[in-house]
């Protein structure tokens, strides 16, 4: 589970990382980023209905959300994020989600080179 302090939760953040942030796209997630004042880095998770229904949606936020505490200690802080799950996360396995997701934390430059 991602700490309380390193979570997106209102629907304003949601709207501001959307329209002013940028996008790194794979085949199972998509990722908004956007440079934030703060001091920690806090991430947001958006899975659709377009996914399946609840058991399936929940099933795939359990696994970003899982992804993302492993890339934690890694990530820089200062940003905002929001991590979408595309229609193909929903037959994924956690190994390719997350790797997909470090593929996009990667390109967006918010990981650090350093421990893994």
């Amino acid at each position: 589970m991602v700490p309380s302090a390193n979570r997106l939760k209102r629907r304003s953040e949601f709207g501001r990382v959307y329209s002013r942030g940028r996008s790194y796209v794979t085949d199972l997630v998509v990722v908004y980023v956007l440079p934030s004042k703060e001091e920690t880095t806090r991430i947001g998770f958006s899975v659709s209905k377009k996914l399946g229904k609840s058991v399936v949606r929940n099933r795939v936020k359990r696994m970003l959300r899982e992804a993302v505490r492993s890339y934690l200690p890694r990530i820089r802080p200062g940003f905002h994020a929001v991590v979408v799950a595309r229609v193909k996360a929903g037959s994924a396995a956690f190994s390719d989600i997350s790797a997909a997701l470090g593929s996009a934390l990667e390109r967006s430059g918010i990981l650090n080179a350093g421990n893994q």
